[in-house]
């Protein structure tokens, strides 16, 4: 056949032919099988096709990310313009298509969030190449899902050589070093942000780095606020927002935390499509709200007063801790990682409600950080595979007492098997 008349694909295929057994085969590859569907097939022994692959999965979780990417554009715009009529004296009322869902507010968070999202896949995909041709084996699609997730909990003014600087540390410390997807024991993407706040705390907190332009702006007649909820709560301040506002996303916070609706829709999404687990979701609710009751209760009994310095976030409603801060969103998309998370069932109970309990106990006793869940889920993942082993060893002998209280028939004449008269192993 005339080279003219092949088609692309086919093209591909005799291209990766041809570069198979060099460095930059795996750099190829991951381009060929991320357009089409590879040609190879298996010439021995019986094999299941199955069509929930691992690119499949990670497609699957950017779907339920998009339209918590989307709403962060039209939040990442409102939220600047407001804080600069606020400045103003003039407040300004949340009027959802008079001035939420507008181009301008649109223009201004795309141009603001898209950089982070580039910078995040474009050097995260880079290490990664870089440590399939050098291994010799294949590109792997974990990042495909960390990369999106990364620009989505950081703060919108984040430089971006700073977010560089993090994605190599988190992409080589955090998952590399322990052989690659599916064998790392910490989130990368929480690696990532833990990275920043630890190298870099004035860019990840504080009352001016979640809204647009606010740290610019700090010091000048033209200076604007941008604290959020979490932040006003830690000083016993109080906020402007409603319950809806902070449901739907209509407050200052990381670009992509805020809109608690969009996030339990993905979570739904995530739960509907057997991606993500909802043991850990429950569980997770379940613990922040155990942790919220019990400051609640607290305060109840008059233990604290408001003179002390954890008054208000140990008063603030233990429901309303679910809809603030980057604990939805941590709960439903970190917490749910397969990999670093519990992997048996009755650990994906005792993990998700460590997670939600510890992340309200941070934000309450860490005033200077007032948001602990991304280090609840790094704890926990430290901790995940300590929980299934003793799961697992309670099983194992639970099993092996009903073994020793169980009494075995003998074979009857007509040779049926052995019957067990009580339940065994």
């Amino acid at each position: 056949m005339s080279d003219k008349r092949l088609t692309f694909k086919k093209r591909l295929h005799i291209i990766k032919h041809r570069l198979r057994g060099k460095k930059v085969a795996p750099a190829f590859n991951a381009f060929h099988t991320f357009l089409f569907t590879p040609d190879e097939t298996t010439h021995s022994g019986s094999h299941i096709r199955g069509a929930d692959d691992l690119k499949r999965t990670m497609n699957t979780v950017i779907m339920a990310l998009l339209p918590v990417l989307l709403f962060s554009f039209f939040n990442t715009g409102y939220q600047h313009y407001a804080a600069i009529d606020a400045a103003n004296g003039m407040p300004r009322e949340l009027a959802l298509w008079e001035n939420f869902l507008t181009w301008e507010n649109f223009w201004l968070g795309f141009i603001q969030v898209m950089p982070l999202v580039i910078i995040s896949y474009g050097v995260g995909l880079l290490v990664e190449f870089i440590f399939a041709m050098i291994k010799g084996h294949e590109v792997e699609e974990g990042y495909l899902v960390t990369g999106m997730l990364v620009p989505l909990i950081v703060p919108v003014d984040t430089p971006l050589w700073m977010l560089a600087v993090a994605v190599v540390f988190g992409v080589v410390i955090g998952k590399e070093v322990f052989g690659g997807t599916g064998m790392n024991i910490l989130n990368p993407a929480l690696t990532i942000r833990a990275f920043l706040f630890f190298a870099y705390p004035t860019w990840m907190s504080g009352d001016k780095v979640w809204v647009h332009q606010a740290v610019d702006r700090a010091g000048t007649p033209d200076a604007i606020s941008g604290e959020t909820i979490l932040g006003y709560l830690a000083q016993n301040s109080s906020y402007d927002y409603s319950v809806s506002d902070m449901f739907f996303g209509f407050i200052p916070g990381s670009v992509g935390e805020t809109s608690a609706f969009l996030i339990l829709l993905g979570g739904l999404f995530l739960i509907f499509s057997k991606i993500a687990s909802w043991r850990i979701m429950v569980s997770a609710v379940l613990g922040a709200l155990a942790m919220g009751l019990i400051f609640n209760g607290v305060v109840d009994q008059g233990w604290i007063t408001e003179t002390s310095r954890f008054y208000g976030l140990m008063s603030f409603d233990f429901w309303k801790h679910l809809i603030v801060g980057g604990l939805a969103f941590g709960i439903v998309y970190m917490a749910t990682d397969p990999v670093t998370g519990s992997q048996t069932n009755r650990g994906k109970w005792i993990y998700g409600f460590l997670i939600g309990f510890i992340s309200v106990m941070i934000r309450v006793f860490n005033p200077a950080y007032p948001e602990g869940v991304f280090l609840a889920i790094l704890l926990m993942n430290v901790f995940a595979p300590t929980i299934d082993h003793y799961v697992i060893r309670a099983n194992v002998k639970k099993r092996l007492k009903r073994l020793k209280t169980a009494t075995i028939l003998p074979k009857t004449t007509d040779g049926k098997a052995q019957e067990l008269k009580a339940e065994t192993v």
